[in-house]
């Protein structure tokens, strides 16, 4: 057995940094005083969820990685506690502003960063003003407890996220977040589908997924977000195995034996079935080079990109989408 425990938190928001971060900080002490060794703290807790409304004044929210005060304090909190902590921060690099998770191992070490891919844009969750499209490709590392890949919000809506950090190697996915009513029409709950499709996730990759959202209510002028919690742990196939109501402070801690779940991926042939499918891996900009046959067996020995193929970003003109079920004759489907 290779038991690793994972934890999600979810706390109410605020504007002051410090208050946040030892909001955070108690809620981190909790899970490890529970065993965890892997533990989630909410997308962009600093402060309160400042996308709401478009203001040039928040954009100065956003410093280097190397100042933030969260990265700062928890990467003492992890070499003190010897847990994982994904640290979510709005990261400035440059004249470029990120949504970034900063990756600290359980000695306290920078293991790198990862800067969301998939931004929402509508009334209350106004992304695309505030971040930079992300330039790292999706990360997953080798901590000391497993191999962990981590997703931002908005980047729970797409399956090619998982699924890459999957085939990665992703033993466990993580995904920060700040989700919750709509502005426009209050009356509208995405809760319930939230969830099932970062559970669809899990089941599909069968790797389990750790969700961490925020609760509380938000008033940013003439908008308001309620942010409905539910952080909640989903197993391999999908199911919820720990889940915080709408309203409360919560920490959930889970154990996973990660050498049963391997084993399950491993009968359901996940590696096979995976790279059965043609899948793009990024590396930065560089494409990796796959095996590929055309329609009469004959093996190509180009890449992707020299066949004039290319990952295209989510605001690029899309004309259709094909998909491939591969059939497996010898198990008469």
């Amino acid at each position: 057995m290779r038991n690793v425990t994972v934890a999600a938190t979810q706390m109410i928001g605020g504007w002051n940094v410090e208050e946040n971060i030892a909001r955070a900080d108690k809620l981190v002490r909790e899970a490890a005083a529970q065993g965890a060794q892997i533990i989630l703290i909410q997308e962009l807790f600093e402060r309160n969820y400042f996308c709401q409304k478009q203001k040039p004044e928040y954009l100065d929210f956003a410093v280097p990685v190397a100042e933030n005060a969260a990265v700062k304090h928890f990467a003492k909190v992890a070499k003190e506690l010897a847990v994982v902590l994904p640290i979510s921060i709005y990261e400035r690099a440059g004249n470029c502003l990120y949504n970034t998770v900063v990756m600290l191992d359980a000695d306290g070490s920078n293991m790198g960063i990862y800067r969301k891919s998939h931004f929402p844009d509508g009334p209350g969750y106004s992304e695309k003003y505030y971040f930079t499209p992300g330039d790292t490709g999706f990360k997953v590392w080798d901590t000391r407890y497993a191999k962990v890949g981590v997703g931002i919000c908005w980047d729970q809506w797409f399956p090619a996220c998982a699924r890459s950090m999957a085939l990665m190697g992703a033993e466990l996915i993580f995904y920060p977040t700040a989700i919750g009513s709509e502005p426009h029409d209050p009356t509208i709950s995405s809760r319930d589908h939230w969830q099932r499709t970062q559970q669809g996730h899990a089941a599909a990759n069968l790797t389990p997924v750790i969700v961490s959202n925020r609760i509380g209510t938000e008033t940013e002028g003439d908008f308001s977000i309620t942010f409905y919690g539910s952080s909640f742990i989903a197993d391999h196939t999908g199911a919820k195995v720990q889940e915080a109501n709408e309203t409360d402070e919560a920490v959930l801690v889970h154990t996973f034996d990660l050498d049963e779940v391997a084993a399950t991926r491993r009968a359901w042939a996940f590696s096979a079935i995976a790279a059965s499918i043609s899948t793009i891996r990024w590396a930065g900009p560089k494409m990796a080079k796959l095996t590929r046959r055309t329609a009469s067996g004959q093996t190509l020995t180009s890449t992707p990109k020299q066949d004039g193929f290319s990952m295209p970003p989510e605001w690029a003109p899309h004309k259709q989408t094909w998909m491939i079920w591969p059939s497996a004759p010898t198990a008469g489907v």
